[in-house]
């Protein structure tokens, strides 16, 4: 929202407390109403290994019925443009890397979210048969873990960067000497700030159109186990890290091949190591007027 209003755009801001989009009849209503020019959907359920592994009817059939219901109010509303934001866990478990927009589908997904990842390949396929049947400009863009300010902290379903921050300050603060971490820390992640991805968004809506996915990254990875000592040593953590290796890895390497969005003019300006230290800063100013969703 804060690019798109940067940007000179009139921007409606959506959650569920606005409309549930899992019901369809609230959802055309919605949409109808307010006649938008364009939607971006980042709206799903989503979670962590943990979540993903527990929950995978929801994950399968809530994130079908978001994506379904709103790309049919917005057919119905006549909207212009759509974005539908998806995820870098559409790619086999074992792709070639670093991995290609042309990848999809070609091996077995990670059993630890398949499910999560057959709706976000459904959701492409919709947008694609929209885009067919109806000469829609409609596209779908692949971020890779996205991180930052406003990030979802509950331990339960977060994602590793936030949960890294979460636990690391809290291990501090109550002066732990240990935090035990899921796996062995061996695979290899990119992670991509909050504000880059919106900067691609707001270029993708004005300039791309095609029925071929885009992936958005950084195009570099490095282990979860150096990812945990950066979180650490920014948190001012001291303790000891230890590896739970009882509990699953899920894929190991995922990298993205960005060429085609760099190609548009795009790049990501904030390193790993700022945006680390930015959203622990976020975090601490929310958490203390309990702002933070956990």
């Amino acid at each position: 929202m804060r690019a798109f209003v940067a940007a000179g755009h009139n921007v409606t801001g959506l959650n569920r407390s606005v409309v549930d989009l899992l019901d369809s009849r609230a959802t055309e209503k919605y949409v109808a109403r307010i006649k938008p020019e364009v939607i971006i959907d980042a709206a799903a359920r989503v979670g962590g290994i943990a979540a993903n592994s527990a929950y995978p009817v929801d994950f399968l059939s809530d994130n079908l019925k978001i994506q379904e219901n709103l790309l049919n109010a917005a057919h119905l509303a006549s909207v212009e443009k759509f974005v539908f934001l998806g995820s870098s866990c559409i790619y086999p478990r074992d792709s070639v890397q670093p991995i290609k927009e042309e990848y999809l589908m070609s091996g077995p997904l990670e059993s630890t979210n398949s499910a999560y990842a057959m709706a976000k390949i459904a959701g492409i396929e919709l947008v694609n048969s929209y885009r067919k049947q109806y000469k829609k400009k409609w596209i779908s863009l692949m971020p890779t873990n996205i991180y930052g300010p406003g990030d979802n902290f509950n331990l339960a379903v977060s994602h590793v960067l936030p949960a890294l921050i979460r636990r690391f300050i809290e291990a501090t603060e109550c002066k732990s000497g240990k935090v035990t971490l899921w796996g062995t820390g061996n695979p290899l992640r990119e992670f991509l700030h909050v504000d880059d991805l919106a900067r691609a968004i707001v270029l993708t809506a004005e300039k791309y159109d095609s029925n071929l996915h885009l992936n958005i990254g950084t195009g570099k990875d490095l282990t979860i186990k150096e990812l945990a000592e950066r979180v650490a040593i920014a948190t001012g953590f001291e303790g000891k890290i230890e590896w739970d290796p009882s509990k699953p890895d899920g894929t190991p390497r995922k990298v993205l091949d960005v060429s085609r969005i760099q190609s548009l003019g795009w790049a990501p300006t904030i390193t790993l190591d700022q945006g680390i230290a930015s959203t622990i800063a976020w975090y601490k100013e929310a958490n203390a007027r309990g702002e933070v969703r956990k």
